[in-house]
């Protein structure tokens, strides 16, 4: 058997802090902010070399570019999300006179779904938890949501004659992903604008939908979540991109803007 193999497994912390000290040490591992640069134990980065990481790899905080013994599987999961969001958003506008949604079902449970799921899991194989939360559970909310358009499911058919207790459902359904979003929304507020922006506007359209709901499928608040639906995809699609596009296949680099950081500007205050 190996040294390595042999070696005991001991658990390790990242600590924040601005004091003098040594850099790293047994089980941690101390993460200094310097100017422009970001000081993970021995190893410096430029803050806007961190910044560039987040477009597509889902990792709300400041951490080294990750190394992958696969392939990032962030962009699959967001490609996933945005291409099912942005086809129910528009039914949801009522594009083209389209205002029955079972034309999202394939999708939602093979690429919004199964394809955002399996990604959510290579998420968690690689270490990165917020990734995998993400990913998973809205794999899982495109899953059930689909569940509720199949007849086989028997879910509508349970309220039938009960038209206001299916939208209150429906209603309930959404306020409980909108309160998950929304906290989902809180711990990006250290990423970058664009991946802040997807939770954002996430949160709006549930709360929309929810809202929509429970005023008895009131068709201008749904048209008006499917606009914020829209552009939650796009924001989807534009991390995407983030995370496959590189100076090797690609002419058009993403930008990053890095939101403010509030701790930095308390202290300077």
């Amino acid at each position: 058997m190996s040294d390595i193999e042999n070696q005991e497994h001991k658990p390790h912390t990242l600590i924040l802090d601005n004091s003098e000290g040594p850099a790293s040490g047994d089980g941690f591992t101390r993460v200094k902010s310097e100017g422009e640069y970001i000081q993970f134990g021995n190893e410096r980065y430029l803050k806007s070399e961190l910044a560039q990481a987040f477009g597509g790899t889902l990792n709300p905080g400041l951490a080294p570019p990750p190394k992958y013994d696969l392939a990032n599987p962030a962009p699959l999961g967001l490609s996933a999300f945005a291409l099912t969001t942005f086809v129910l958003s528009l039914v949801n506008v009522g594009a083209r006179g389209v205002t029955i949604p079972n034309i999202v079902v394939g999708l939602a449970f093979f690429y919004g779904g199964a394809a955002q799921l399996i990604a959510g899991l290579f998420e968690i194989a690689v270490g990165n938890t917020f990734g995998g939360v993400a990913l998973c559970s809205y794999g899982g909310f495109w899953g059930s949501y689909a569940a509720i358009l199949v007849g086989q499911f028997g879910i509508e058919a349970a309220y039938e004659g009960e038209p206001t207790q299916l939208t209150n459902a429906l209603g309930i359904f959404l306020l409980g992903w909108f309160i998950f979003t929304f906290f989902m929304c809180v711990m990006t507020l250290k990423s970058t604008a664009a991946f802040f922006s997807i939770f954002f506007f996430l949160s709006i359209t549930f709360l929309l939908l929810a809202i929509g709901e429970f005023k008895g499928g009131d068709v201008t608040v749904k048209k008006v979540a499917g606009v914020f639906g829209l552009i939650t995809a796009f924001c989807a699609w534009y991390n995407a991109y983030a995370g496959i596009a590189n100076p090797q296949n690609s002419y058009l680099p993403i930008k990053v803007l890095q939101l403010p950081d509030l701790q930095d500007k308390a202290k300077s205050a």
